[in-house]
């Protein structure tokens, strides 16, 4: 990779400290034609979730070390999660574990063809990760290669983890999630190491319109982006593919075809791969390459992280 980012980032060696949700999800594919006020056939199926947590856990499937900072409820759910994250590899030692608010859930439906619907989530939990709370952590900065935050943070929290990852001379990388949540991040871009996001979430970074189907107006908004201080650009476009951009390159990688079993966790699968190739000194062309093989594996599998994710997986596909 280019110099600039051997520099900013340090030994892979190191930890990569993520702070944001964790929780369950329950994801209903229809049978059939969305039927509205009754009962619809579906199949149902649960699994552990929340933008961080699946980073984290794709992370340490790709091999790298990994701590995660979240909060989860004093329930049974909570336990549950727990114990299945630092199954794959992550170390939890450091969740909080909150007595006024269950652990999260985001409730989804999805058409026949996988397409995402609507959805509900109720992530309270996370709003006890406060700035007094990540500054009892501030160690775990000075011991972590690099930073990976979601917008569900308050706004109070993330401004705490920017001073303290400055003061650390860390990389900040983050998700936006969603466009309603995405201005909790503007005041930070400068600050910003690496952002992924869809069309809608840059729509508000950038602030002008931004049509998914329009890799050419995705690109203009990537540059946009690192001409306000981020150094890798990074806008999901759905079935038309990856755009990204750095101060010295930019490009488009089209989607993989493929059919879509699930698209939950599917963009949080790219950006961990991203995180874990910036770390391993791979080029910026193939980061993003690798990134989209995650997401199609993760397309395709009725779960939010591929259990079986590997560097050499992502290569064959």
């Amino acid at each position: 990779m280019n110099s600039q980012f051997i520099a900013a980032i340090p030994s892979p060696e190191l930890p990569v400290l993520v702070i944001g949700t964790a929780g369950v999800d329950i994801v209903g594919r229809l049978k059939g034609e969305h039927l509205p006020g009754t009962s619809n056939p579906a199949q149902i199926r649960t699994s552990f979730g929340g933008v961080a947590r699946n980073v984290a856990e794709n992370l340490a499937r790709l091999g790298q070390a990994v701590s995660l900072v979240t909060a989860v409820g004093k329930d049974q759910a909570g336990d549950q999660l727990l114990q299945a994250t630092s199954e794959a590899g992550v170390d939890v030692e450091h969740v909080l574990r909150s007595s006024q608010y269950p652990t999260g859930t985001y409730l989804a439906v999805v058409n026949t063809s996988g397409e995402l619907q609507f959805a509900l989530d109720d992530m309270r939990a996370v709003s006890a990760l406060s700035g007094d709370y990540i500054r009892q952590c501030e160690y775990l900065f000075r011991e972590s290669s690099l930073v990976f935050i979601d917008a569900n943070l308050q706004k109070e929290t993330i401004r705490t983890i920017f001073t303290l990852a400055k003061r650390a001379h860390m990389p900040v990388c983050a998700d936006p999630t969603s466009k309603v949540l995405a201005p909790r991040l503007a005041p930070y871009l400068s600050r910003l190491f690496m952002v992924a996001q869809n069309a809608d979430e840059a729509s508000v970074l950038c602030g002008r319109p931004i049509s998914a189907s329009n890799p050419r107006d995705a690109m203009e908004a990537a540059k946009c982006l690192v001409s306000e201080g981020i150094q890798v650009a990074i806008i999901t476009l759905a079935q038309f593919g990856v755009v990204y951009a750095t101060s010295e390159t930019s490009g488009h990688v089209p989607a993989i075809r493929t059919s879509i079993i699930d698209p939950t966790g599917a963009g949080d699968a790219l950006t961990a791969t991203m995180v874990f190739s910036l770390l391993n000194d791979i080029t910026i062309d193939d980061a993003v390459q690798l990134g989209v093989s995650a997401a199609s594996l993760t397309l395709r599998y009725r779960g939010a992280v591929v259990p079986d994710l590997s560097l050499e997986k992502l290569y064959e596909l």
